[in-house]
């Protein structure tokens, strides 16, 4: 049985009212809460069962608003403020078998195709597989040369680093060294990669973070102009 994870514990504190009082995983992108654009694409990879970490509390009002979307529901609620890792771990115990799972973070949108990533991590088996991508710069790029000459401007550049956009591929190994509280990308991860275990997954497509009310707008205006940027990038 395929299964995933996904943390929806935010509380939405920087969207402020954009959030319409609602987790942050809950509020609604173009007419839909942001985890069901998660749920689907999993759905759609053949993930048959997803567990969803979020406050207690909010247990009924996730289950209710991922209904119906292909995969069922599990709920792991925190009693208390766990951290990413930590939440992982908690959610980690509502599985139902054994080997690689998925494990997404709830604020982000991505069309990375999670069939790959998964078959990408059965080869090489590693502990961990994380996708990573090239953020765009948050500012103009000036183009200079030796000679200190400005060749141009370019207003929708990347950056030439890598960053985790919080999709991941978690083996046995990974999930039993998750912390029991704190940040798994500031204790796992790094332990892991001291040790050659983590591998890493280059995504150059859609990546959409939604933390902040701009974020909300952009990501809600891309995905009203595109309605099926993320349907398809589960099936491979």
């Amino acid at each position: 049985m395929a299964e995933a994870m996904i943390l929806a514990g935010g509380k939405a504190e920087r969207l402020g009212d954009a959030a319409g009082g609602r987790p942050k995983a809950l509020v609604d992108v173009a007419g839909r809460p942001l985890i069901a654009y998660q749920v689907e694409q999993l759905a759609n990879a053949g993930v048959e069962h997803v567990i969803v970490s979020c406050s207690a509390g909010h247990e009924e009002l996730f289950e209710r608003e991922l209904a119906g979307l292909g995969a069922e529901i599990s709920i792991a609620p925190e009693r208390e403020r766990l951290g990413r890792g930590g939440g992982l771990r908690n959610a980690a115990l509502f599985r139902r078998d054994i080997g690689p799972v998925f494990a997404l973070n709830g604020d982000e949108l991505v069309d990375v195709d999670l069939t790959e990533l998964f078959e990408r991590h059965r080869e090489f088996r590693p502990a961990a597989t994380i996708t990573v991508v090239q953020p765009k710069s948050p500012y103009g790029i000036v183009d200079v040369d030796d000679a200190d000459i400005v060749a141009g401007f370019s207003e929708d550049a990347t950056l030439p680093v890598w960053v985790s956009c919080g999709v991941y591929v978690l083996a046995d190994e990974a999930l039993a060294r998750l912390p029991e509280r704190g940040d798994h990308e500031k204790t796992t991860f790094p332990e892991l990669a001291s040790e050659q275990k983590l591998h890493a997954f280059r995504h150059e497509g859609l990546w959409l973070t939604v933390n902040t009310p701009k974020q909300l707008r952009i990501a809600d205006e891309y995905l009203r102009e595109h309605p099926t940027a993320l349907a398809g990038s589960a099936r491979g």
